[in-house]
C-alpha cells in the first residue's frame, strides 16, 4: 500500500471495517450491526476483535476503517486519517495499574530484587502500554520493569495467578478489579489528566487514506448516525452488547457506556483535536514516537 500524499484514492465495493468487542463500541456500532440506519449504500464487512488485533490489522492494511488505539494512530499517521466520531476520550477513562499482592503498595522499584518486575500489558501499540512506557520510562530503561503483552481479558486472571507482579488494565477491568481481590497502584489516567489538563484520548476510528473523500464522508456519517441512533434507543443496544461482552453484568456494561461514550464520541470537537496534539507530543518528546513525524489528522484534511 502506498503511503504518499499521491496515493491513489479508491472505492471500494466492500469496506472492510473492524470495531473491538468492548460495550462502548458495540454500543456506538449497534445500528449498524443490526441495519436499524441507512448505511448511504456501504457495503460493509465487519469483524469484532481485540483492541492490538485491530492495531496489527490495521498495520497489516487488512482494514479499510477500524477502531485502533491512538498511539497505533500515531504511528500510522501517514496511512490513515482519524473519523471525528466514535473515539473513545475522557476524564476519568484511563487504563488503572494494578498490583497482584497488597505487599507491593507502594511500590519501591529500587529495592526489587530477583530480577525485574513483570508488568503485564494489553498491547505493544496500545494507548495504555504507551503511557505505561511514558510514566515509568526510568524503571524501565533501568531494567527494575519488564514489559509482557497479552490479551487485554488475559491479564487480571494471570495477576491472580501470581503469574506477574503488575498488570495495566483496560475495558471492563476498570470497573471489577475489586471484587477480583487485585489492588491499585496507580491510575494512569488520572495522572495523565494531572500533567496535561486534558481528557485522555485512548482510541478512535481510521480510516485509511486510500479511500476516497465521498466513501470516507459517508463512512463517518454512517457511523455518526449509529452512536446518535444507539443514545436514543439506549435499551435497545443491551442485547448487541451482552452477544460480545466479556461475561459481564448488565450494571458494568452500563457503566461502561456511561464511562466511554460522550459527547467526544459524538464529535471530537477542539477538546478532542488538543487532546490527540498532546498526545503526539508526549510520546515524541519520550521517543515513544518518531521524530520528527506526522501527527494525527482528523477527517476532513487529506
Amino acid at each position: 500500500m502506498s503511503t504518499s500524499s499521491s496515493t491513489r484514492f479508491c472505492s471500494p465495493s466492500t469496506i472492510r471495517l473492524a470495531i473491538s468487542t468492548c460495550p462502548n463500541d458495540t454500543f456506538a456500532f449497534h445500528a449498524i450491526l443490526e441495519n436499524k440506519i441507512d448505511l448511504l449504500g456501504l457495503k460493509l464487512d465487519i469483524e469484532l476483535l481485540d483492541i492490538q488485533q485491530l492495531n496489527e490489522g490495521l498495520f497489516n492494511d487488512r482494514f479499510d476503517v477500524a477502531k485502533a488505539s491512538f498511539h497505533a494512530a500515531l504511528l500510522l499517521a501517514d496511512r490513515t486519517v482519524v473519523l471525528p466520531s466514535g473515539s473513545a476520550l475522557g476524564f476519568g477513562v484511563g487504563p488503572l495499574l494494578l498490583a497482584s499482592k497488597s505487599d507491593s503498595l507502594p511500590i519501591d522499584f529500587d529495592s526489587v530484587t530477583g530480577g525485574p518486575a513483570l508488568t503485564l500489558c494489553p498491547g505493544e501499540q496500545t494507548t495504555a502500554a504507551m503511557l505505561f512506557r511514558l510514566f515509568y520510562g526510568r524503571e524501565l530503561s533501568a531494567g527494575r520493569i519488564r514489559i509482557e503483552h497479552v490479551v487485554f481479558s488475559e491479564i487480571m486472571q494471570k495477576l491472580k495467578q501470581q503469574k506477574a507482579e503488575f498488570g495495566v488494565c483496560i475495558h471492563e477491568g476498570r470497573f471489577t478489579w475489586k471484587e477480583e481481590g487485585l489492588y491499585l497502584v496507580e491510575d494512569l489516567g488520572t495522572r495523565w489528566e494531572q500533567e496535561t489538563d486534558s481528557p485522555l484520548p485512548l482510541g478512535g476510528i481510521l480510516a485509511s487514506r486510500e479511500l476516497d473523500r465521498a466513501t470516507v464522508s459517508r463512512i463517518q456519517s454512517v457511523i455518526r448516525s449509529s452512536i446518535e441512533y444507539g443514545i436514543a434507543h439506549r435499551g435497545e443496544t443491551l442485547s448487541t452488547m451482552r452477544t460480545y461482552a466479556q461475561a459481564c453484568s448488565d450494571a458494568v456494561l452500563w457503566a461502561h457506556v456511561d464511562l466511554y461514550v460522550n459527547q467526544w464520541t459524538v464529535e471530537l470537537g477542539d477538546v478532542g483535536r488538543r487532546a490527540l496534539s498532546v498526545l503526539s507530543a508526549k510520546a515524541r518528546e519520550r521517543g515513544i514516537a518518531p521524530r520528527p513525524g506526522l501527527d494525527i489528522e482528523i477527517f476532513p484534511g487529506f
